[in-house]
């Protein structure tokens, strides 16, 4: 067998250059005595649809951009089989996701407090959030200005999100115009992460400033093999660089940063999970832990659609040279319209139940409608009002499909899996239902298109909902936080049992919070960054 390259060493080996990755290569990095290497399987983010904010369309299903998983079929979806877009660039999913920004609810982290995980309440990780972020309105006791990561209003105007947002104060839902600060009850328009009309990733935001620091070593289009052991010690990565397997080795620690499908992914390939499934993979067991892959949550949005007349919907300008001609027009002088437009504009956080402490439902709605993204439009006038569980019960696995790292892992998030996600599913489209029904909304709807006004009751709308929902692109979980004997990293997002391997992405919620999850992830980076520079003073 062909000798391994040496790539030398390094106080910190990055695996993964996505929103968490390039955050900690930024900060790791500011101290010149720190050698730190970032390892990305995708190339540079230099593709034009990756800055305009549309591009998310062109850019999903892009083997350039995405890693082009799916999940395994999923009963609750009476099952379908569902496309599961990862960023596979640098910028990780900040270069193809929606650009929302939102932290989640303050019970979200307090949550992860009062599970045992010491520093992760509100309070303790609202600084973290504020150090990074450059708010369009200044810096308050709940935002912070100067930093890296942008966050604007939006540029575009439709009339049908307004009067939506209209039925929503109607159905007694309250105006906001900030969904970031601890409690996101209300309907409003989305903030985004864009500058000036263009997309905000974290690589342009936190990589390409100091891409010249001479500590700093970036290396695109190296896919992760395993990682080296030294006993209990991680000492460094194997991969594959151009087809020559390599290696790099890690003074101190390899932090990765792969997201909750590849990271635990990694893990199982290096000999670290469940037992029996990286026995069947005939994979030697480095260090058994059981919940390596485990616990993966993903928000489920079931995409409710309804016919309008009377008003303009981005379908309306669809199938007209005209229409298209006056988009393209409106962004190149402007930076302003639908090229513009993050896939959801206006936003809405309800009860399900008036009982409940907090909202458990967001609604993403949108001036269009389509059987899925990427594919055409629909040819008649229409609004999505898509819906989704915040706090979903069901827990899916991320595990091995074989002992290959160039094979996808298997999958399965297990939606609508717990009957409470089932009830909560059609409760939902109830809610949805009685705020359309309002009459701001009444000039304009002619007919429910998706699920359908026939269906009624709650066993009809849960399985409708398994027909017509959709990833909304937030899973989570997969090496999660905590002490009990599924947890994969302690609350210094070290791993259980061994040495020199620490975890800063989605995968180590315990929970996930309640909304996109990009910025919390963010967040995470930022307070690992602040832990490890403190482990080595």
């Amino acid at each position: 067998m062909k000798q391994r390259e040496d790539y030398g060493h390094f106080d910190y080996v990055i695996v993964g250059a996505g929103t968490a990755g390039c955050a900690l290569a930024n900060r790791l990095s500011a101290d010149p005595r720190n050698r730190v290497l970032l390892v990305e399987a995708g190339g540079t983010d230099n593709y034009i649809w990756t800055k305009i904010p549309v591009g998310y369309l062109y850019c999903m299903g892009n083997p350039r951009t995405d890693w082009g998983f799916k999940t395994a079929p999923a009963a609750g979806l009476n099952g379908r089989v569902l496309n599961y877009p990862r960023g596979r660039i640098l910028g990780g999913c900040s270069s193809i996701n929606g650009m929302i920004y939102m932290r989640g609810q303050a019970r979200d982290y307090d949550q992860w407090a009062q599970m045992g995980n010491t520093g992760w309440s509100w309070d303790e990780v609202l600084p973290y959030f504020k150090k990074s972020e450059d708010y369009f309105a200044g810096d308050d006791e709940m935002h912070g200005s100067g930093g890296e990561w942008r966050v604007e209003e939006q540029r575009l105007s439709w009339d049908i999100l307004d009067y939506f947002k209209q039925a929503c104060m109607q159905a007694g839902i309250p105006e906001t115009k900030d969904f970031n600060r601890g409690n996101n009850e209300g309907v409003g328009y989305f903030h985004v992460n864009q500058r000036k009309g263009w997309r905000w990733s974290s690589s342009r935001a936190f990589l390409t400033p100091v891409k010249s620091r001479k500590n700093l070593h970036l290396l695109t289009g190296a896919q992760a093999e395993h990682l080296t052991f030294s006993g209990r010690k991680v000492t460094g990565l194997a991969f594959f660089h151009h087809n020559q397997r390599c290696i790099a080795h890690a003074n101190r620690e390899v932090i990765l940063c792969s997201g909750a499908i590849g990271t635990p992914h990694l893990m199982q390939l290096s000999g670290v999970g469940p037992e029996a499934m990286l026995k069947s993979h005939g994979i030697a067991v480095r260090h058994e832990l059981e919940g390596v892959g485990g616990n993966l949550q993903d928000h489920l949005q079931i995409r409710t659609i309804f016919k309008v007349k009377d008003i303009i919907t981005l379908n309306s300008y669809a199938y007209k040279l005209s229409g298209k001609m006056r988009i393209a027009l409106e962004y190149l002088f402007k930076r302003s319209g639908p090229m513009s437009m993050a896939p959801s504009q206006l936003g809405a956080f309800v009860k399900s139940d008036k009982r409940l402490e907090t909202p458990d439902l967001q609604y993403h709605v949108q001036p269009l409608s389509l059987n899925a993204f990427g594919e055409p439009l629909h040819p008649f006038p229409a609004f999505t009002a898509s819906v989704c569980n915040l706090r979903p019960q069901s827990r899916g696995q991320v595990s091995l499909a074989s002992a290959s790292p160039f094979d996808s892992p298997e999958i399965a998030p297990n939606y609508l899996a717990d009957p409470h996600d089932r009830d909560i599913a059609a409760q939902s489209i109830r809610v949805t239902r009685h705020i359309v029904s309002q009459a701001a909304l009444a000039p304009f709807v002619t007919d429910e298109f998706l699920p359908g006004a026939e269906f009624e009751t709650t066993q009809e709308l849960a399985r409708k909902a398994g027909d017509i929902s959709t990833t909304i692109f937030h899973p989570v979980g997969t090496a999660k936080m905590g002490h009990d004997k599924t947890a994969v990293v302690d609350d210094n997002l070290r791993v259980h049992g061994l040495i020199g391997l620490r975890i800063a992405d989605a995968s180590v919620m315990p929970t996930i919070t309640s909304g996109n999850t990009n910025s919390p992830t963010l967040m995470i980076a930022e307070k690992a960054a602040d832990m490890i520079l403190s482990a080595k003073r």
